[in-house]
């Protein structure tokens, strides 16, 4: 698709809302346009939205899209460059498509065109899976979602717009930011608040953003892991991404075991053995807290050194009485999740594979 039928001055933004453990962007399907939100993930591919006749839906917050109504809705062939790039995909009566994510949450449809509509501006002829069996917890809060990673099948890759930005307001934030694409998505900042580090490919997993993560300090100390302890392996195994689809950061074992043995040496709590937050590790809180000296933390990208605020990794729960690290342990590949990306414009430049955080007010944007 050509980027004159995606957007003449090569701009695209959506407003994005904080939802429950992701956040969503705001976009019209079909011709005449109809209003949807979708979680916005840059871990996936995919652009997918619930569709009549649904085998399997859930409760969504809109109503299901109708293919019928839609003068724009055009069903793909198999033999279709967007068909042949699917995972997962099947052939009888057009492309049929089988999406997973590492929630093991599904999705299962066919694929189809359709004119999307972001603001003012409209693309026609951009793939999306119409869903008609879905099946995921996570899901009901949107009517689908929206892929922004690496791969064709994306919204950035069909766009043709290579560079993009989004600003996650705090996430229980009811204020709204935005999702910026093309020429805007360098924001307005002075370059001198900007840090940047080179985004790494991975042949293996070639639709992820993976970053250069070279090393963690909690508080004065840095933690003992080699500097390519985080470098992607040959097997797709190991390294580390960037995704506003998950929620908290996840470390590999021996990351996220150092990591934690310095929170509980350094912080001045007892820790909360209770579990009731499903969090691995929490500190109860003192009755009278007002405010709680908590370590910093830094993430030591290539080039760049981000230390990250404390409300974009501990949260606290005053009703339950207890504040918890933001964090989690993975086996295999860590994910540096959205609540550690709250209140920064993320900048995604893919031409000079590189990708920047600037502090931001997101709902100022």
């Amino acid at each position: 698709m050509s980027l004159a039928a995606a957007a003449g001055d090569s701009e695209v933004t959506a407003p994005v809302n904080a939802g429950t453990g992701e956040f969503l962007m705001k976009l019209g399907i079909g011709t005449p346009a109809e209003t949807y939100s979708a979680i916005m993930d840059t871990g996936s591919d995919l652009i997918w939205t619930q569709c009549k006749p649904c085998k399997e839906c859930y409760d969504q917050p809109t109503p299901i899209f109708d293919p019928k109504k839609s003068s724009s809705f055009s069903p793909l062939s198999c033999s279709s460059n967007l068909c042949e790039a699917l995972p997962i995909s099947s052939c009888n009566d057009g492309c049929k498509y089988f999406y997973t994510y590492g929630d093991y949450s599904s999705t299962e449809g066919v694929m189809a065109t359709e004119t999307f509509t972001f603001g003012e501006t409209s693309a026609s002829g951009i793939g999306f899976g119409c869903g008609e069996d879905n099946d995921g917890s996570g899901f009901s809060q949107g009517a689908g979602l929206v892929g922004l990673g690496r791969g064709p099948l994306s919204l950035v890759t069909q766009l043709g717009l290579p560079k993009f930005s989004y600003c996650l307001t705090s996430i229980d934030d009811s204020k709204s930011s935005t999702l910026l694409m093309g020429s805007l998505a360098s924001g307005s900042k002075s370059t001198s608040e900007i840090i940047t580090t080179p985004l790494i490919h991975n042949p293996s997993q070639p639709s992820f953003y993976y970053l250069s993560l070279e090393g963690i300090t909690v508080g004065d100390k840095r933690l003992p892991l080699d500097k390519d302890f985080f470098t992607p392996q040959e097997d797709g195994s190991g390294g580390i991404i960037i995704d506003s689809g998950t929620t908290i950061t996840y470390l590999d074992e021996t990351a996220f075991s150092a990591l934690k043995k310095e929170f509980i040496s350094q912080t001045q709590l007892p820790a909360d053995t209770s579990g009731e937050s499903g969090l691995d590790l929490c500190f109860t809180l003192p009755s009278d807290a007002k405010q709680v000296e908590v370590p910093k933390l830094i993430f030591h990208f290539q080039s760049a050194d981000l230390e990250l605020p404390g409300d974009n990794y501990m949260i606290s729960d005053s009703s339950a009485g207890v504040t918890c690290l933001a964090m989690g342990s993975s086996e295999g590949m860590s994910i540096f999740g959205n609540i550690q990306q709250q209140n920064m414009l993320v900048i995604h430049d893919l031409e000079k594979e590189a990708i920047s955080f600037v502090p931001t007010e997101c709902d100022k944007i």
